[in-house]
């Protein structure tokens, strides 16, 4: 069987963030899975432009580009003032049509909250896209300090079952979408 193609998106553009920091621990856990493909897609990456242009600019499209590719998604975000960041929504609405009928799990961080928050509101977002929200998330607390081991495997658990449901999910929908072309 062909390896789901699974991009794990790191929403935080900004200097200091945690995000590439969380989106490499979570790609390791993906990485030892056979079947996922996994690709990153950084937003600091893409040097999208501070307004919505008239015409796609070639970070757009490429941007776009990748999101039609994949075949599920593990948004990593941060929650800013009990939101996700700007950035991220910016990419969000850059894309349209190829997050159709598609998983979307979250990795979030915070204080205190874990990024649950940034999470509720992503849900409404993605489920407006007629993309498919996974119920788990993994939930990182940034005040923990050093993880204790029970911490830590309780993530790796966090992380074993976001993935079960992002495979389940993926392959059920691109045999979906094979048989049956998405109408919304």
């Amino acid at each position: 069987m062909t390896p789901l193609r699974l991009a794990v998106i790191i929403g935080s553009t900004r200097e200091g963030r945690m995000g590439d920091t969380v989106a490499r621990w979570f790609v390791d856990q993906a990485g030892r899975r056979d079947d996922m493909a996994v690709s990153v897609l950084d937003l600091a990456d893409y040097d999208f432009p501070t307004s919505y242009p008239a015409e796609p600019t070639s970070s757009i499209r490429s941007f776009v580009r990748e999101v039609g590719r994949a075949e599920a998604f593990a948004v990593v975000t941060p929650e800013y003032n009990h939101s996700f960041p700007a950035s991220l929504k910016q990419a969000i609405d850059y894309a349209y049509d190829e997050w159709q009928a598609k998983p979307v799990g979250f990795v979030s961080y915070g204080c205190r909250s874990t990024g649950l928050h940034a999470v509720d509101q992503l849900r409404t977002v993605f489920t407006a896209l007629h993309a498919t929200t996974m119920r788990d998330v993994v939930g990182v607390d940034l005040l923990c300090g050093e993880p204790s081991p029970l911490h830590a495997d309780q993530l790796c658990q966090d992380a074993r079952v976001l993935l079960d449901e992002l495979a389940w999910w993926g392959l059920a929908l691109r045999d979906g979408r094979a048989a049956r072309p998405y109408v919304s």
